[in-house]
């Protein structure tokens, strides 16, 4: 396993392929995101080595979360319309997707991989019924910007720049990943200042990228 981003180590590369029932082989992975910054990088690695080596089955899921015990529901042909359980690699319902938005953000602060047995979460089981009911962009920025806010409340680290960025720059709102680094800004498509990705870069955000919802980078 040639992996020079250390996303993926040679024992759960092996891993799941051996419960996927694929040969092994050579391969060679790189991401353009930090192992342990929130934003999916582990999972990702495990479906493309899957992909790679030649599944086509509806398994994946289920061996993703026994070779790390815990997984994003990036298998999916539409992972942003469900309400997903990482812990057991299921739906547990669907979900609108996002409204289209464009986010701008990157890493900030130290790495954190997930660990299976932390569940050590705020509870948001009303910001889910809230979902149910958003209708538009401001309404999912408020929800997500709620989420951040609890789960930095809870879980740290203090001095996170980006509730302070999205006022500032005129953000609807900000998100953060749950474990992580990965942060950023949400704006309507077509509205983001200029002078955003500087903002981020200057108060300490790494990997500063720009991308829309329903699409791809923009």
């Amino acid at each position: 396993m040639d992996d020079p981003g250390g996303v993926l180590t040679e024992a759960r590369a092996r891993a799941i392929l051996e419960k996927l029932g694929l040969p092994e082989g050579r391969f060679r992975l790189s991401a353009e995101m930090p192992p342990g910054g929130g934003a999916g990088a582990s999972t990702a690695a495990l479906v493309a080595l899957a992909r790679a080596a030649g599944d086509t089955g509806d398994g994946l899921a289920r061996a993703c979360l026994g070779v790390e015990g815990a997984s994003d529901p990036l298998m999916l042909k539409a992972p942003d319309r469900v309400l997903w359980a990482p812990r057991r690699a299921e739906v547990i319902a669907p979900v609108a997707p996002p409204p289209p938005a464009v986010i701008v953000g990157g890493f900030w602060g130290a790495p954190s991989r997930t660990q299976a047995q932390d569940i050590d979460f705020p509870d948001i089981a009303d910001l889910v019924a809230d979902w149910a009911r958003a209708r538009s962009l401001a309404d999912v920025a408020a929800i997500a910007s709620a989420s951040a806010v609890r789960t930095t409340a809870h879980r740290g680290p203090e001095g996170d720049p980006t509730p302070d960025l999205a006022r500032a720059l005129g953000a609807f709102g900000h998100l953060r990943a749950h474990t992580g680094s990965a942060r950023g800004l949400i704006f309507a498509p077509g509205h983001v200042p200029e002078g955003v990705e500087a903002a981020l870069a200057e108060a300490g955000v790494t990997g500063v990228l720009t991308f829309a919802t329903g699409g791809g980078c923009v």
